[in-house]
């Protein structure tokens, strides 16, 4: 047909594409095989029809037409695939969240209170706000690129607010006897895990079998101690962590460094080791090879979650309502509590908005009680 063509790329995706003037083209909402040849005929039939009228319903007057469908598929896909870790699951979860409402809409004619009717709809549902602000954060960012990229003038959806009640807006620290608690169990896990390391090899020794390898008194016995220690010491996330490796870490220098290709926000940082970290990291490297991932996983690929030991000691620590997550949380709020101005708080975390870092502000009271009473004259007396 005239003025429907398949774009194929080197990947072998191919695409369809609605042209009726020259610089004046639509990319269809759905892929080749997905989208048959005789479906794309008929949608092509429908908008080169309308286009003898003026510009079709689907397109604007002027330039590319670019639907959010072909949006993802022809833009955001392959660079979110190739730049974010999650990337795919990313793609996934704008086409099955917002695919419904705007794969053949142009992105021109999002609105914000489109999206805010999706989140409406989606808390009443009983969606949690947590994950109601994931799907925004992602439709946002997706936007943003489009902006980028001279796609969209401007973010149609800038100014639909974050669901007050989510994780975001959810600060849980550990208080100083929880934080015991917890060093406490970790402690008792190492030590049993030794005993029965010991216990089996007397068992071993006895029916002359080979003895496995048995800890030292400053060996850690795997990686959830360290791991843990690290985190509330330098506030990574549980995917940087993951993701470091030895090279990124200067004990010299008692600095590490989070790769760009393992920070959430994609941009390096570099985290200062204060006494305990750099304690903890050159325990691990001494009995390590010091090669490639800090904490590799048994078969020496990166680790992909510590669930269960992780829920193990949280409950051998009695402590409710406390991910692993929280480690960062904890991290955080000490250095506020302890007089660290946001700003540092914020460059130490790596986050890309101060309204992340915001969360943290009260827990400073006594910096606005310090605040206000600088405008209180020196010679101050009182009833004059």
């Amino acid at each position: 047909m005239k003025g429907l063509l398949l774009r194929v790329q080197p990947s072998g995706i191919k695409s369809f594409i609605v042209q009726w003037n020259r610089g004046k083209r639509i990319t269809l909402d759905r892929r080749y095989p997905v989208l048959t040849i005789a479906a794309a005929r008929t949608q092509a039939l429908e908008i080169l029809r309308d286009a003898k009228y003026g510009t079709p319903a689907a397109a604007k007057s002027k330039g590319t037409i670019v639907t959010f469908g072909g949006f993802l598929t022809e833009h955001y896909g392959p660079w979110v695939i190739a730049e974010r870790k999650a990337g795919k699951a990313t793609l996934a979860n704008l086409r099955a969240q917002f695919g419904p409402l705007f794969d053949t809409k142009p992105l021109t004619e999002i609105t914000a209170w489109n999206v805010e009717k999706f989140k409406a709809s989606r808390l009443k549902s009983g969606t949690k706000p947590a994950t109601v602000n994931r799907d925004l954060d992602r439709i946002r960012a997706a936007l943003n690129k489009a902006v980028e990229w001279g796609l969209l003038p401007s973010n149609p959806i800038a100014s639909v607010k974050r669901s007050k009640g989510g994780e975001a807006n959810r600060v849980r620290f550990l208080s100083a006897e929880e934080e015991k608690r917890l060093r406490k169990a970790l402690l008792a896990r190492d030590a049993e895990r030794q005993a029965q390391r010991a216990s089996g090899n007397i068992w071993s020794e006895a029916r002359g079998r080979a003895e496995r390898h048995s800890w030292a008194a400053d060996e850690f016995t795997d990686h959830l101690m360290p791991l843990v220690l690290l985190a509330m010491n330098t506030g990574l996330r549980r995917g940087e962590l993951f993701g470091l490796t030895w090279d990124c870490v200067s004990l010299d220098r008692k600095l590490l460094t989070v790769a760009a290709g393992t920070a959430k926000s994609g941009k390096a940082r570099h985290v200062p080791l204060n006494a305990e970290a750099l304690d903890v990291l050159k325990r691990w490297k001494k009995y390590h090879d010091g090669v490639g991932l800090v904490f590799p996983g048994l078969s020496g690929a990166r680790l992909t979650h510590i669930n269960r030991s992780w829920a193990t000691i949280v409950n051998a620590a009695t402590l409710t309502e406390f991910n692993f997550h929280d480690c960062r949380h904890h991290f955080a709020s000490r250095l506020v509590m302890n007089g660290v101005d946001l700003y540092t708080v914020k460059e130490l975390l790596g986050h890309s908005d101060f309204e992340m870092t915001q969360r943290y502000a009260h827990l400073s009271p006594e910096h606005k009680a310090a605040a206000v009473e600088k405008l209180v004259p020196a010679k101050f007396t009182r009833g004059r």
